[in-house]
């Protein structure tokens, strides 16, 4: 399962609320272009501001405008063991297709402690998990030798790797273990398809998703010339996504689409001007409109 493109999607809010119609359209839009899977309640998708109560309607809303053809997959994180087992107990009754698990976020524990913590998520639920190394956001990095131990209880299916710039670790995975590698950073889907990568969790996807479903086959077909041409044809446009913090660019290029309303929670802001002058150049290339200012459209 843990194979292709997938999408960390967005939530949508109106007025402060969860725009639940927004999140099953574009839901059953991103499913229809050739995607793997959708991760709901992800970094993307603003986890840490929504309530467990908003989180299980979003996943209601969105299962049932996709159906079972679509796996959803939930992320759940804490800096807390005991907080994340209870996260991860609830998806089994909710019927999710597996589980998103990042390190302990801001505790920065040892990698014994990391490798408790997952097997205690393990022990409290059935679904498959995909281990999620993201230091940058997390203080700590899951180590080659820790995601080793883990990957022999098979309910460890795969990883979501986002070390930054460096694909070093991604290849040590691919070679020292028998999980999925998914690439978690999405400038860097090219390279790591090319080295074995089985897929990748892009945010940028949600705009022009069916291009990076070519790019991974063009890359397994061994058509490099045409996934190069595809790579750098959305290299702006990935740089104007992460242009800012994470959504917001992504808010704003939807909103303009009418897909859902430019609205964030607290922290997070809408993109500003110079962001959406990068997004307005980079859609432009892609045959898109422009971004305006912020708005709830």
């Amino acid at each position: 399962m843990f194979e292709g493109i997938w999408i960390p999607m967005v939530t949508p809010f109106r007025d402060g609320a969860l725009d639940l119609p927004a999140a099953a359209r574009l839901a059953s839009h991103l499913a229809q272009r050739g995607i793997a899977g959708l991760v709901l309640c992800g970094t993307t998708g603003e986890a840490s501001a929504l309530s467990l109560a908003e989180q299980r309607a979003l996943y209601r809303a969105v299962r049932q405008a996709v159906g079972k053809a679509v796996p959803l997959v939930m992320g759940v994180s804490g800096s807390a063991t005991g907080h994340v087992v209870e996260q991860a107990a609830i998806w089994d009754e909710e019927g999710a297709d597996g589980l998103l698990v990042a390190a302990p976020y801001y505790v920065r524990p040892s990698q014994a402690g990391i490798q408790r913590h997952f097997e205690a998520v393990a022990a409290a639920t059935a679904l498959p998990i995909v281990l999620y190394n993201i230091p940058y956001r997390t203080g700590v990095n899951i180590d080659v030798a820790t995601v080793c131990a883990l990957a022999r209880n098979p309910q460890f299916a795969a990883i979501k790797e986002s070390g930054g710039g460096s694909l070093a670790q991604l290849g040590e995975l691919l070679a020292r273990t028998p999980l999925k590698v998914l690439c978690g950073e999405d400038a860097l889907i090219y390279p790591a398809a090319c080295m074995g990568a089985h897929g990748a969790i892009a945010a940028a996807a949600h705009l022009h998703p069916e291009h990076y479903v070519w790019l991974l086959e063009a890359v397994r077909a061994g058509r490099l010339e045409r996934a190069r041409g595809i790579a750098r044809q959305l290299q702006p446009l990935i740089g104007a996504v992460f242009a800012e913090p994470n959504p917001a660019p992504l808010k704003a290029a939807l909103s303009q689409a009418g897909w859902i309303a430019d609205e964030l929670r607290l922290p997070m802001l809408p993109a500003g001007p110079a962001c959406r002058a990068a997004l307005n150049n980079a859609l432009r290339d892609m045959g898109e409109p422009e971004v305006a200012g912020a708005m709830a459209s």
